[in-house]
Order: structure tokens, then sequence, then C-alpha cells
């Protein structure tokens, strides 16, 4: 159970195309809320962020195994 004086409540108004990716990405990752979909979003942009920070890349592989730098910051 999560204390009440730990949380903070926040509305966001979001554009219609917004709302279906959130809604989306609720479906894919079977999110129980969008507050879980939105937690879990901020908790791997922070840490693709600090890896960044460190001097990682990030590189996708293709199904044919090739490796493709992915430029998630510029």
């Amino acid at each position: 159970m999560v204390d009440k004086k730990t949380t903070r409540r926040v509305q966001l108004e979001l554009a219609e195309k917004s709302m279906e990716r959130l809604e989306d990405l609720k479906d894919k990752t079977e999110a129980t809320s969008y507050a879980e979909v939105v937690k879990n979003a901020l908790r791997l942009y922070e840490s693709m962020i600090l890896k960044h920070e460190e001097g990682n890349r990030f590189l996708l592989k293709n199904p044919q195994g090739e490796l493709t730098e992915y430029e998630v910051f510029y």
C-alpha cells in the first residue's frame, strides 16, 4: 500500500494522438493503470540518460544479427 504522504497527484493534458499512444502502451505492457505506464517510462528514460551520460551507446540488433546504433539523444 502506498503512503499518501509520499505521493503527489499530477494531472496531464494530452493530445488525442498522445492519449492513443498511452492507451496502446498500457495494453501492450498489460499495465494496470496509466500511472504504471508513466512510472515505467520514467524509470526507463532515467536509466537511458544515466547510461548515455556514462558514454554508453545504444545498439539495436535486427533479426539477421546486424547491429545499428540507435540515436536516442543527439
